[in-house]
């Protein structure tokens, strides 16, 4: 994890190694849904809530799921629009499994608390987790952090078009995106000097 400090304000760049640490102190279900909405979906806290089992849909070739968010933002205006997040294979299992092993209705949320309390949520797992590995780093990780880390994972590890990215992120403009991009990750600049014959 990599923390930057601007003014009040705390950053954090998490890794994958990182998001799998917080997800083992998440001892609900519940709140590992939240953490993979949040890193591996790239949805914000307040869209954590918005989406719902008849939200979910097969692309036309059948191998690839999206979810609907129904009042993203809009980042050029800061109004809410619909949108199609791309939503992993596994994701989509561990929503169907909670689903069915908590009752929810198709038209109701999943996580069916208030965007305050999803970043609460996250909050307390910091904090555990911030006790769990004896570092104090992880009371610094928002709800934000981990949209930033799907982003970040997204455009810097793995290469992805920025426009693919904005299309199921939300982000209108590169200049929205361009924060997320930040410096790569020790294994991006290992990867690139691995081929250099010096």
């Amino acid at each position: 994890m990599r923390l930057k400090r601007d003014g009040d304000q705390t950053k954090v760049w998490l890794t994958r190694n990182d998001v799998r640490k917080l997800r083992r102190v998440a001892v609900s279900d519940r709140n590992q849904i939240i953490i993979d909405l949040g890193s591996k979906v790239g949805l914000r806290s307040f869209e954590i809530p918005q989406v719902s089992p008849n939200g979910i849909s097969r692309t036309d070739d059948g191998d690839h799921y999206r979810i609907r968010v129904p009042e993203g933002k809009d980042t050029s205006t800061g109004d809410g629009k619909p949108r199609d997040a791309y939503l992993p294979s596994s994701v989509e299992t561990k929503l169907f499994q909670y689903q069915r092993d908590n009752d929810i209705a198709d038209d109701d949320p999943f996580i069916q608390i208030t965007p305050r309390s999803v970043r609460a949520a996250v909050k307390r797992l910091t904090e555990a987790a911030a006790d769990e590995y004896d570092n104090d780093d992880w009371e610094a990780v928002s709800s934000h952090d981990l949209r930033r880390h799907f982003a970040q994972r997204m455009l810097v590890n793995e290469d992805m078009n920025p426009r693919v990215l904005m299309a199921v992120g939300g982000w209108n403009s590169f200049q929205a995106i361009e924060p997320y991009l930040n410096e790569p990750t020790d294994s991006v600049i290992n990867d690139a000097f691995a081929s250099v014959d010096f």
